[in-house]
């Protein structure tokens, strides 16, 4: 609750900083806002509460889960420097934007009701449109805004409805009301109830780019600003899966024989086509956007095979994961600020390749080094944060017996490595530009805390056992 009252008024504070001719106190306030809504979060552990005639709930997986949301968002706001540096950039409204953003997130993950589920992922989805199409002056920014929207909005409206139908068939919008018409039905179950579950996880599932609602994806996270593109695939996907667990979890444990099938399904064929599709790619970005699609399928994995251990494999793959794709965006940004020998794409217009990255281990030892241990966390290589997240999610199927399930992720785990290792290669056995990276403080310290988090979790897995 505390998190949702700071992160609102400061906001609003940010935005009045904004009027303010001096753009020098912005990135310093919002950087201090969130480590007072960071430190507030905390301040209700091994509490429960609820909150709004008990639509919220707070608790210990709620507040680890919002965490993981406000650190990434730390992360990817303390990178932002170049919005101070340029004139016709507006950084009072993006970070306020993005603070109102964070709050539909821990709606997301702290809901306790479907319609403040609903609230949450609108006051989400709205912040990311505008956050999107932010770069006027990017005809794939623009573009990418209006794809995001009209797909986000067409989505939404299947989401809506399948509450509607939720309600139609339980009487209620609470998880714990629906919980009891599935695990002790007085006249059978409806068809409204399995299609209204259908439906809310189509909603769900475009938010957290899983196929064959990933479409939007690749145009999306390619077209917007990078740094948005970070903020998008660690803080969106993390409010997602939380959403998605918490509802699958509490409310449809009932039927878990009627949806773990259909997920499965779903959840092999993101594996297939989020790693299939991203070796094909020459732009990094847009590589690192279908390497978020794969992603989304390990997380699947835990849901499909949802089950004791399953709270605990989610929350460390989410950090695991946001850590690394931070750490690889931040490198992305400075590659192409200083460095980029951009490549037209079949539209014409430029993409990051992989060419800027030549020799950049050589010249820049820590910008290959963070690059080289996010790739390596991403690809599930051992000693790093990564590979222990997809062996708690790999135990999951496991446990479930879905070894099916198992062999077709381990298999574009296989697959995943080599476009991961592209990047590796390319900075570490190629040659490129000899004029080193200018990396500010900021930079260096940001990039060296994510990549010493991910190798300490990739060490000391244990560290996060027991919290929740």
């Amino acid at each position: 609750m505390l998190p949702i009252v700071l992160l609102s008024v400061s906001g609003i504070g940010l935005l009045f900083l904004g009027f303010q001719k001096s753009r020098t106190l912005l990135l310093p306030a919002a950087l201090l806002f969130l480590l007072v809504a960071l430190a507030a979060n905390f301040y209700d552990w091994n509490k429960t509460y609820l909150y709004f005639n008990d639509m919220l709930r707070t608790d210990n997986l709620s507040m680890v889960f919002t965490a993981i949301v406000l650190g990434s968002a730390f992360l990817v706001i303390a990178l932002s420097t170049r919005f101070i540096e340029d004139e016709e950039a507006q950084p009072a409204e993006y970070y306020g934007i993005i603070m109102f953003s964070l709050v539909g997130a821990i709606m997301m993950i702290s809901f306790e009701n479907l319609i403040m589920l609903f609230v949450g992922v609108e006051t989400l989805s709205i912040a990311m449109y505008i956050l999107t199409g932010s770069d006027k002056r990017n005809l794939r920014s623009n573009e990418a805004a209006l794809k995001y929207f009209l797909m986000g909005a067409f989505t939404t409206g299947i989401m809506l409805f399948g509450m509607a139908l939720l309600y139609g068939s339980t009487g209620s919008f609470t998880l714990e009301g629906i919980a009891a018409s599935t695990v002790n039905p007085q006249q059978g179950l409806s068809l409204l109830l399995y299609v209204g579950l259908l439906m809310l996880l189509i909603g769900l599932l475009f938010k957290v780019s899983a196929a064959p609602f990933h479409f939007w994806t690749p145009d999306v996270y390619d077209g917007a600003p990078t740094i948005f593109t970070a903020f998008m695939s660690t803080v969106v996907k993390t409010a997602g899966f939380a959403a998605l667990f918490k509802l699958l979890s509490i409310s449809f444990g009932g039927v878990y024989t009627f949806w773990w099938t259909i997920l499965a399904i779903i959840t092999a064929i993101t594996l297939v086509v989020g790693n299939v599709t991203a070796v094909y790619q020459n732009s990094f970005k847009r590589m690192m956007s279908y390497s978020s699609i794969s992603h989304a399928g390990y997380l699947l994995i835990g849901l499909a095979a949802l089950g004791a251990q399953t709270k605990q494999a989610i929350v460390f793959y989410s950090l695991a994961y946001s850590v690394a794709t931070i750490s690889a965006f931040g490198v992305l940004l400075l590659v192409a600020q200083q460095r980029s020998t951009q490549t037209l794409s079949s539209t014409g217009l430029a993409n990051e390749g992989f060419d800027d990255f030549n020799g950049l281990a050589r010249q820049n030892p820590l910008l290959g080094f963070a690059m080289a241990v996010s790739m390596l966390s991403l690809a599930g290589i051992p000693l790093t944060a990564g590979f222990w997240g997809k062996f708690y999610i790999f135990s999951t199927a496991v446990e479930r017996g879905q070894i099916w399930l198992l062999v077709v992720a381990v298999l574009m785990s296989a697959v995943g490595i080599y476009y991961y290792f592209r990047v590796i290669i390319a900075m570490y056995f190629r040659d490129g530009a000899t004029e080193p990276i200018r990396v500010s403080p900021v930079y260096r310290y940001i990039l060296l805390a994510a990549t010493i988090l991910t190798l300490v979790l990739g060490i000391a897995p244990g560290l996060l056992q027991g919290l929740f």
